[in-house]
């Protein structure tokens, strides 16, 4: 699983790809420790945080809740990111595995 429980939201793990041709879902990494990442590609390139900032955009409109309600917590400036999300329930989190929500 891409996401766990954490206080009151998740922590989703993601694996960034940006300066991709279109903002998308791109399935599922597991990384050497058997990790579980959402791969997710945006168009925005990896300067000034501009692809994090896309990334919270992305996440945001596909789950259909506030961007003050995401916030990357480990990352920042590295494609493995942890990102604590609010305001909604694992049922739309595990749905955006399925590019959809």
């Amino acid at each position: 699983m891409f996401f766990e429980e954490k206080d009151n939201g998740y922590i989703l793990r993601v694996r960034l790809t940006p300066n991709s041709s279109c903002c998308r879902i791109n399935g599922l990494f597991f990384d050497e420790h058997n990790q579980t990442y959402l791969k997710i590609n945006v168009v925005s390139v990896p300067e000034n945080g501009k692809a994090n900032k896309e990334l919270i955009d992305f996440l945001a409109k596909m789950l259909n809740i506030p961007k003050s309600a995401i916030t990357i917590v480990n990352g920042m400036q590295n494609r493995l990111k942890k990102i604590y999300i609010t305001n909604v329930d694992a049922k739309n989190i595990s749905k955006l595995a399925e590019g959809q929500t």
